[in-house]
């Protein structure tokens, strides 16, 4: 009897939900607890409920609108790439040619 292989299509390709992209669903849950957690807080301290909800919701509009639009723009792997390129800096400046010199003197020795 023929044993039958079903094939996984998806495979090295990023886990999207709804549009969105590898790390950006964490983010989106991460900030989801959290404004369930302020709302906890906003109850406990007896602000109007409705004026709880409506902080609440307003808030988590504007995460849902900030996830995508980070998602959208930057993909699976770009907000990552953007903090390194910002981390890279602009000039180099040394106070002596030794360090330079060094370089190339033991360049020589190996080449």
């Amino acid at each position: 009897m023929a044993t039958v292989y079903h094939i996984n299509k998806g495979i090295n390709k990023p886990i999207e939900f709804k549009g969105l992209k590898a790390q950006y669903i964490v983010y989106l849950g991460i900030g989801l607890v959290f404004l369930l957690l302020l709302f906890a807080i906003l109850y406990i301290l007896k602000v109007h409920l409705a004026l709880c909800i409506a902080i609440v919701g307003l808030l988590c509009m504007a995460l849902i609108t900030m996830v995508y639009r980070l998602s959208r723009e930057f993909g699976q792997y770009g907000i990552l790439k953007f903090i390194a390129k910002r981390k890279i800096p602009q000039f180099l400046s040394s106070s002596s040619r030794n360090v330079f010199l060094q370089l190339k003197s033991k360049g020589g020795e190996n080449g």
